[in-house]
């Protein structure tokens, strides 16, 4: 299977990022990492660390925060610990499992390549950089250790992902959307403009665009527990509100899936 790879770098005011992508067949999943004040958010998938060490390499950078362990935003923490002794900070209740040899389905380890293990600090509530202050703020529901950081100085949201897409169509096995909702409730209580997305890059109106999202999530809540109250099933709730076919639910055996949206919701 030929994996192929190529990568985006830009700046968007005070922000430099890369955005690596990564096509099989009919199949393709994206990554960003961003640089800002002497700070490194992610760090992109093992599979472009090629792709990404020219961005590396010219980042001026001091330390490095993880938004969450999974491997298309960890995938480079080793190598950066390695050539350049940088301090990864991240959510604590996964610092022992990226420590270990990475642990995930095959086609995301064709997709994403075998994050290395490596050493991580806790994060805390808050950090510094340069000439800014930082709110951490949890957001879990797409992974369990999900974390959003605030700039307070620039009113600027590293989302992780947090939004990727306004309508969501496909949820991994173990997302809770429910979760994702009260997240978003969360994040919108901050004062912040500028959202940066690791699925979605740049976003101007971010309030906005997270806004959006919660109404989307709310609203489609309300439809699938009132399809169940009808009697409907599961599968015939499916049916109903998502009759698009993914290539990812073939690929991923079923890991990504509408299903697990109304799954979600129901349990």
């Amino acid at each position: 299977m030929l994996v192929k790879r190529r990568s985006i770098k830009g700046r968007q005011e005070n922000v430099r990022y890369i955005q690596g992508l990564v096509s099989l067949h009919n199949v393709q999943l994206n990554v960003y990492c961003f640089e800002v004040d002497g700070l490194l958010v992610d760090t992109g998938a093992q599979v472009l660390l090629n792709e990404f060490k020219p961005f590396f390499a010219e980042a001026d950078v001091e330390q490095v925060v993880i938004t969450h362990f999974h491997e298309d935003h960890t995938g480079g923490a080793a190598f950066l610990q390695r050539e350049y002794q940088l301090t990864i900070y991240q959510n604590e209740m996964t610092i022992e499992e990226c420590a270990k040899k990475a642990d995930y389905p095959l086609y995301r380890k064709i997709f994403w390549g075998k994050r290395k293990p490596y050493e991580a600090i806790p994060i805390g509530e808050t950090f510094t950089s340069r000439k800014a202050t930082w709110d951490v703020i949890p957001t879990p529901g797409h992974a369990k250790d999900h974390l959003a950081f605030l700039n307070r100085e620039t009113g600027q949201l590293f989302s992780g992902d947090l939004y990727v897409t306004q309508k969501t169509k496909l949820a991994l096995r173990e997302e809770s959307i429910p979760s994702i909702i009260q997240s978003l409730e969360k994040v919108l209580t901050y004062d912040f403009t500028e959202l940066f997305c690791c699925h979605a890059g740049f976003i101007k109106d971010g309030r906005k665009a997270l806004t959006n999202k919660l109404h989307y999530l709310k609203e489609l809540q309300e439809m699938i527990v009132t399809l169940q109250k009808e009697g409907l099933n599961e599968l015939e709730i499916q049916a109903k509100l998502f009759k698009k076919k993914y290539p990812l639910t073939f690929f991923s055996s079923g890991e990504w899936d509408s299903i697990h949206i109304i799954r979600s919701i129901l349990r």
